[in-house]
């Protein structure tokens, strides 16, 4: 691993192993989401589709956005914001459980002021 130094950046040159490795994880990880949908994990299906949504997404900034290879503090912050989309998305689904069994199944409620 280089050292940065500060002024002008250049380009990484990635090992295409690096990029394969890359590819097969991804490729890997995409066809779990499809086999994951074939079981019933009931409540844990949001959360095993958002963690690999996460890691196939962690994976790509870090290599193909070369943050692997940048400052370590912008991989934290990218981590950071996956980690708080995950949690705001889980506050939503914690919310909408409340008000559930009011719904009619195929009607969208109205809304009312």
């Amino acid at each position: 691993m280089s050292k940065h130094q500060e002024g002008p950046s250049y380009a990484h040159v990635v090992p295409v192993r690096t990029l394969l490795g890359v590819f097969g994880a991804l490729m890997f990880l995409t066809v779990l989401t499809y086999a994951v949908t074939y079981v019933d994990l009931g409540a844990l299906n949001i959360w095993v589709a958002l963690g690999i949504a996460v890691v196939k997404g962690t994976l790509v900034a870090l290599v193909f956005m070369h943050l692997l290879w940048d400052k370590k503090f912008y991989a934290v912050v990218l981590v950071s914001a996956l980690l708080c989309v995950m949690i705001f998305i889980g506050i939503a689904l914690l919310d909408s459980g409340q008000y559930q069994a009011d719904l009619i199944p195929g009607f969208a409620p109205a809304i009312t002021p």
